[in-house]
């Protein structure tokens, strides 16, 4: 079973220090969710996993074997990030000729199949697409390269609504017809919480929290009704964030229920985007 592996890896900028003693490891056909706000350390991370950055220390491996300047072990990863790997002025459909060369296992017609689905144009130069359609291009090479991990560093940037739900759909059948690794980096939690197995939260370049999804939602809960009742079974609890809609109100509450509740509330299942915000703003 493969299984790509940091271990206690650290980076620096100058002055800034990016990654801290990162330890973490990311296991064949599983769909991971790297999240963390601008500038805790998704991005340096995955490049340093796919050789893009050095670390200052640590190492990262495939099976046992380093992925620092590894062709081979290398040809099994691919990131998809805002780095530019194409020519200057080279058109979009040259582009897709270009990585079927480079990756034996690329599906041109899968790859073709989506640029009509997304409304890609093929004909223009990658620079002269927009942002949107710069993330979308980069998703379809990513889902067509057929490589067991592939890392996805801000996948729906630019992205509207119509094209964000179609992405997220698409993953998920091509996850469900020929199973790999997404690793999924992304600040905007909501929508990719639906599809996440595993999440992996990083804060100031350490990794705070690594588990499974249900782990996670399970340290806290919401819990909705009457203002009034809910002010009063909150009192002295730890509350992640609060809703209010008239007379009525859900609090997001960490650690687990009462037994008994007030009359007129009900529980249900915490947040992950209330409670990755909980997460990152607190010490």
């Amino acid at each position: 079973m493969s299984r790509i592996e940091v271990t206690d890896v650290s980076k620096s900028f100058k002055d800034t220090q990016a990654l801290s003693h990162v330890n973490l490891h990311f296991e064949e056909n599983r769909i991971y969710g790297l999240l963390g706000r601008n500038g805790a350390g998704k991005s340096t991370l995955l490049n340093i996993i796919n050789n893009r950055l050095f670390a200052n220390s640590g190492m990262v491996t495939l099976d046992g074997d380093s992925l620092t300047e590894n062709t081979a072990a290398l040809s099994c990863c691919f990131l998809a990030n805002e780095s530019n790997l194409y020519p200057e002025g080279m058109k979009v459909k040259q582009a897709l000729k270009w990585s079927q060369e480079f990756y034996p296992d690329f599906d041109m017609n899968y790859a073709q199949e989506l640029g009509k689905m997304f409304g890609l144009p093929v004909k223009n130069k990658i620079k002269d697409l927009s942002t949107g359609y710069q993330t979308i291009f980069r998703n379809i090479i990513a889902l067509s390269v057929n490589v067991p991990f592939v890392f996805l560093d801000e996948p729906v940037l630019g992205l509207d609504a119509y094209h964000r739900d179609l992405f997220y759909r698409v993953l998920i059948e091509k996850y469900a017809k020929h199973p790999f690794t997404a690793v999924i980096s992304t600040h905007l939690i909501e929508e990719a919480a639906n599809i996440i197995e595993h999440a992996v939260v990083i804060k100031n370049g350490e990794i705070i929290r690594n588990e499974p999804i249900e782990s996670l939602l399970d340290s806290g809960y919401c819990i909705s009704g009457p203002r009034a009742q809910i002010d009063s079974y909150t009192e002295g609890k730890e509350i992640i964030g609060a809703d209010t809609l008239g007379g009525l109100k859900t609090a997001y509450v960490a650690g687990t229920p009462e037994p008994k509740l007030p009359a007129g509330t009900e529980i249900s299942r915490m947040n992950l985007q209330k409670l990755f915000i909980w997460l990152t703003e607190n010490p």
